[in-house]
């Protein structure tokens, strides 16, 4: 269970950027996190991290109280961020330097297997193309089997035809251990492929506005007229995030449930 309590942060500069957030992500759910520039998605994500300690308010996942980066929690970024010094296989078993290295070449092997990237294992990163590359990451921050999985818009860069190829092969990853996902993006089409829960935030500084629960069976079909009812849901409530006469107190909702 990762646990958020009141999560607040105050820059150094004065800028309040979150306020108050609180929320129980039970082990193996998909949370999408959502709302408009400069609503503290990002920063949320880094608290979360232990990336940037919050100023106010506790993280904890497994009890265990999170202020500086933890072996049970992953993230992957935008961009790949790969090490251009390290061949495809060495970038995926970096966090496995621990093990034997029998037993980390089998796990890097599974991963780029997992990935469809067997044949780019002896690649340099420049060589691939920015779908393979966000493979890679992928690989690399699930092979150590982190219990969560942050993830700051990490298909955002990349066309239309690709994001999609990767948001279903995400989903394929996921099923295997079932990580907890928390995912920051834009794209309201995303949220509702992949989440199991969405969390509208409104800025200034941020703050949860609404909770919607994306209740669709998985495969989930993007033409549907279910998968539509709530896209339009949770456009409603991004714009009411933004409207300043919604007061703060909305309800959670339920939408796109088989009834």
């Amino acid at each position: 269970m990762l646990a958020l309590d009141k999560v607040g942060k105050t820059y150094p500069n004065g800028v309040h950027a979150l306020e108050r957030f609180s929320a129980a992500i039970p082990q193996g759910e998909i949370v999408a996190i959502i709302g408009g520039s400069g609503c503290g998605k990002s920063t949320l994500l880094r608290a979360v991290a232990g990336l940037d300690r919050a100023s106010t308010g506790s993280i904890r996942i497994d009890n265990i109280d999170i202020t500086a980066p933890h072996e049970k929690i992953g993230i992957i970024f935008q961009e790949p961020r790969l090490l251009p010094w390290l061949s495809v296989a060495d970038n995926i078993g970096f966090g496995l330097s621990d093990l034997p290295a029998a037993t980390r070449r089998e796990k890097v092997a599974q991963a780029l297997a997992r990935v469809g990237l067997s044949d780019k294992a002896k690649a340099w990163p420049r060589e691939l193309s920015g779908g393979q590359a966000q493979r890679v990451a992928i690989a690399r921050a699930l092979v150590p089997q982190p219990e969560v999985l942050l993830l700051d818009e990490p298909f955002s860069a990349l066309d239309a035809f690709t994001r999609r190829d990767l948001q279903d092969h995400l989903l394929d990853l996921w099923a295997d251990t079932r990580p907890t996902l928390i995912l920051v993006t834009h794209d309201v089409d995303e949220a509702v492929v992949l989440a199991d829960r969405v969390l509208v935030m409104r800025p200034r500084p941020g703050r949860l506005f609404a909770e919607i629960q994306v209740n669709l069976a998985r495969p989930r079909d993007r033409a549907s007229p279910l998968f539509e009812a709530v896209k339009r849901r949770v456009l409603t409530a991004l714009d009411r995030s933004l409207d300043r006469n919604v007061p703060d107190s909305a309800p959670a909702e339920t939408v796109g449930a088989w009834w």
